[in-house]
């Protein structure tokens, strides 16, 4: 159920960010600790957050996994 409902958020996620990509087709650059980035669509900038937010995630929860002790 909940791999189910991990593939059910991803979708909606997706959808939803397809959706504001074509709302929101201006460009915009990013400035980040005084660095200017290329101008890209705003929808691609919230993809591209999301994308690093959801790799982020991944790897914080498989550093602190709890392993269930093997039984002899």
């Amino acid at each position: 159920m909940a791999k189910f409902l991990v593939v059910l958020i991803s979708a909606v996620m997706s959808v939803a960010i397809a959706i504001f990509s074509v709302q929101n087709a201006t460009p915009v650059p990013v400035t980040f600790l005084n660095a200017k980035t290329v101008a890209l669509p705003v929808g691609i900038w919230v993809a591209i957050a999301l994308f690093i937010g959801m790799l982020g995630t991944t790897l914080l929860l498989s550093l602190f996994r709890r392993k269930k002790p093997k039984v002899l």
